[in-house]
């Protein structure tokens, strides 16, 4: 059977993966930490990692960007948006006055979360629950789970609610995100080919790095797409890491390696003096709840 590493169960890249893999017979196997998600698909323990690669609201995840492009040679496989919709997670009959019939917000202690999950949360917080004190930890499963641990104390966490359900809590309001287009980007990394009937959309990253001291040398890369009318989903720059003000570029292209244009576009750019690297040509599917 076919695997996925995956951060931890009641994660929302569990609950993507889930999403992901739903017509599919993956099993999924949980880390901590997205560097052992990582180590177990170039280790071989499983086929794919799960990766969470941007958020409409945080950008780009900086960690899992470096990781592929400076740690792993892990192909793209596969990409995949999936809705991050927070919710406030804890025990009701706690928060609830013996003389009232609803939960009580100001009975809530602490609030506990992934920092990213509490920034998206942070007009909420400031409105609902303000006297609270914050903490973070290194998932929301990890906090909803911590809540779970310690009933009595007056803590609350933000999650999914597939993790609530998981240890035995309430979700006390849904969707706390302070947008409602909070979508995640996720990306399917690993050296086994993902194939679906059902692709539309296709998508090529590539990393360009710029020759040293060549003015005008960007503008001649995204000419080299230009002018052949393909276009460019997301570019962005990230440092090299070998020196300061050198840096290359993360760039999304919509199109497939499987064209004329594509692979003339990048050899325009390697003539030039450029470097590429090809991270992977892979099938894009949208949110569809």
């Amino acid at each position: 059977m076919p695997s996925a590493a995956a951060l931890p169960r009641g994660t929302f890249s569990d609950e993507a993966a889930r999403y992901f893999f739903r017509d599919d017979t993956v099993e999924l196997k949980y880390h901590k930490m997205i560097a052992d998600v990582f180590k177990s698909t170039v280790r071989g323990d499983t086929d794919w990692s799960v990766i969470p690669i941007e958020n409409t609201i945080d950008g780009s995840v900086s960690l899992h960007t470096d990781w592929l492009v400076h740690e792993v040679e892990l192909p793209i496989r596969a990409e995949w948006v999936f809705p991050a919709i927070q919710n406030l997670v804890g025990r009701a009959a706690e928060l609830t006055p013996e003389s009232g019939s609803d939960w009580d917000p100001s009975r809530i202690v602490k609030v506990i979360s992934h920092p990213v999950a509490m920034a998206q949360c942070y007009e909420f917080l400031r409105s609902r629950i303000p006297h609270a004190e914050l903490e973070t930890l290194s998932s929301t499963a990890e906090a909803i789970r911590t809540v779970g641990d310690n009933p009595g104390q007056g803590w609350v966490a933000i999650g999914t609610k597939t993790a609530a359900a998981d240890n035995g809590l309430d979700v006390l309001v849904e969707g706390v995100t302070d947008h409602d287009n909070n979508y995640t980007r996720f990306l399917l990394v690993g050296h086994r080919a993902y194939e679906s009937a059902s692709a539309t959309r296709f998508k090529t990253s590539v990393l360009v790095t710029l020759p040293e001291d060549y003015p005008g040398a960007l503008h001649q890369v995204l000419a080299a797409f230009s002018w052949r009318r393909i276009n460019l989903s997301r570019i962005e720059s990230r440092p090299t890491k070998k020196k300061l003000g050198s840096y290359y570029f993360w760039i999304d292209i919509d199109m497939s390696m499987d064209t004329v244009l594509l692979p003339a576009a990048i050899a325009e750019i390697e003539a030039i003096g450029c470097q590429v690297r090809i991270l992977g040509s892979y099938p894009s599917f949208p949110f569809e709840g």
